[in-house]
């Protein structure tokens, strides 16, 4: 399970993965020339959709989802656009435009601690404490 949260100028992350119901430490979110990426989901989706973004983003290249299992990208542009891609819409994204922004399983405890004056990171430091599928460190991320 995962918690990723943005507020407005970082993104975090935990860095708990769940496999067969054995916690693992994975890294969620990585810096691109042309922004931040952050996944939920399916951990090998997750790295296929990796690799997409590392290869140029090529439209025809598009990992498919694996079986039933899927992962969700979080993408913030160095211009700081927030666009969400799902793992069944192929390379289409949406563009959200909340000023704060988080995914997976401590999302509301991470959306209110940001509207409340917390940090991103702190908003998954919280998050982390009260949602068991959660945890195992934090990473954080500035837009450049």
């Amino acid at each position: 399970m995962t918690v990723i949260a943005w507020d407005g100028k970082t993104l975090a992350a935990d860095k708990q993965c769940t496999n067969a119901g054995h916690p693992m430490v994975v890294t969620k979110i990585h810096r691109m020339p042309d922004g931040i990426l952050g996944f939920i989901g399916n951990g090998g989706h997750a790295s296929a959709l990796l690799q997409w973004f590392q290869n140029g983003c090529i439209r025809e290249n598009w990992p498919n989802k694996i079986g039933d299992d899927t992962a969700g990208v979080v993408f913030i542009t160095n211009g700081g656009e927030v666009r969400g891609y799902s793992g069944d819409d192929g390379p289409h994204y949406i563009i959200y435009e909340n000023k704060f922004i988080a995914f997976g399983a401590g999302r509301d405890y991470a959306l209110a601690a940001m509207h409340l004056g917390k940090t991103a990171r702190e908003a998954v430091e919280l998050a982390c404490l009260l949602d068991t599928s959660c945890g195992m460190g934090i990473d954080a991320l500035e837009l450049a």
